[in-house]
């Protein structure tokens, strides 16, 4: 096992935990398999969702792989969950047994501090926000075992707090909204941040890197009204982000396609999880203008702060959005028909669909695993 990374027990089933099925990497190394975990039991403010869909995400395998360190063992991954109510506490108002639900990236947070009430539990100043898995249960909004891991969405059912339930519109294909909860928020919360959600806003977006989440960000740039440029190392993708409503392409690695953009961007939004260069991609912006760094890159970056000077251009990064944001986004989605690319596996092509992103998502295309019908398959704890 790596030095880094946690190996951990799961504690008997309490009184106040429900079994369920589950799909994990039971040490670091190791290929998935089915497990059997606890989930707390409804209490006032939880709301139960029996699952449909979950969406695989690149920072999965981040995570899985243990590629920042510290991940947990078993993990099961997944926070791009949606399902449909099954039952509720008492004292639940936001939604009722048979919704449409979702749970992107935040299942719990303090709720007190400045940030968590000015809606950006992401950034959470109590202690930081309680990621879906491969986190502790500290705040005791979640229920269940106190102090223990949390898991993910490639299980059958989950129970939060209200508070981070997102309602799904009835109209709404579930198969494909479990991204939104992810890939959608993450592009949106900075278009949000930085004024391209402003009505009459007009600018100029670069978007680096046309995979699941660069695809999804060249739809939402586009359908705010604004020009957007997509960027890559090469064209092999051009012809995927015209598709997708982009207005130009810049091959990154051509210095004239590179110069003919040059100084014409206002926000810039990389999306490469990949070892790389921000500073490269500077020459783009105009004077004031922002690079946003989303991807999850540990190794550090080379920057020259003269461009940064001469031009008053920033490096910036964001991380998903707060709930309100996230419901705000969905709304958005909804309102113009924009939906990631989705293909649907099963639990036991998990492996198969993680090969697929570390190596080249050559579509651009969101994985989402099918769980009602994993639960019919032979992939399920004995």
């Amino acid at each position: 096992m790596a030095d880094s990374a946690i190996q951990m027990d799961i504690p008997e089933c309490r009184d106040d935990e429900y079994k369920e099925v589950a799909w994990a990497i039971p040490k670091f190394g190791s290929k998935f398999e089915p497990i059997w975990i606890n989930r707390p039991k409804v209490q006032d403010n939880h709301v139960k969702f029996e699952m449909h869909y979950c969406g695989i995400c690149h920072s999965d395998c981040h995570l899985g792989l243990n590629h920042l360190g510290g991940s947990m063992y078993p993990m099961v991954p997944g926070h791009e969950l949606v399902g449909v109510v099954t039952e509720v506490g008492s004292k639940v108002t936001k939604v009722k047994v048979g919704d449409k639900v979702g749970v992107g990236c935040i299942i719990d947070s303090c709720l007190d501090c400045g940030t968590c009430k000015g809606g950006d539990e992401q950034y959470c100043e109590g202690g930081g926000n309680t990621h879906t898995y491969n986190s502790l249960k500290t705040y005791g909004h979640i229920g269940g075992n106190p102090d223990t891991q949390n898991f993910g969405g490639y299980s059958a059912s989950n129970v939060v707090h209200e508070h981070f339930i997102i309602k799904v519109p009835d109209e709404m294909d579930l198969e494909k909204v479990g991204p939104i909860m992810c890939a959608g928020i993450t592009l949106y919360d900075p278009l949000r941040h930085w004024g391209a959600t402003k009505e009459g806003s007009k600018m100029c977006i670069g978007i680096v890197g046309i995979g699941g989440l660069g695809t999804m960000g060249i739809k939402l740039a586009k359908a705010l009204g604004h020009r957007v440029i997509a960027i890559s190392t090469s064209s092999n993708k051009a012809e995927l982000a015209k598709n997708k409503g982009a207005d130009a392409f810049v091959v990154s690695t051509d210095n004239a396609s590179m110069a003919a953009e040059a100084g014409k961007m206002d926000l810039i939004i990389n999306t490469v999880s990949a070892k790389h260069e921000v500073s490269h991609y500077l020459s783009l912006l105009k004077t004031d203008g922002t690079i946003v760094q989303l991807g999850l890159v540990p190794e550090p970056h080379t920057v020259c702060q003269l461009p940064l000077i001469f031009s008053r251009k920033s490096i910036s990064g964001s991380l998903i959005g707060g709930i309100a944001a996230t419901e705000e986004c969905l709304a958005f989605c909804q309102k113009h028909n924009i939906f990631p690319d989705t293909q649907l596996v099963e639990a036991k092509d998990i492996d198969w669909a993680w090969d697929q992103l570390t190596t080249l998502n050559k579509d651009g295309i969101r994985y989402v695993i099918d769980i009602k019908k994993s639960l019919t398959g032979e992939f399920v704890p004995k």
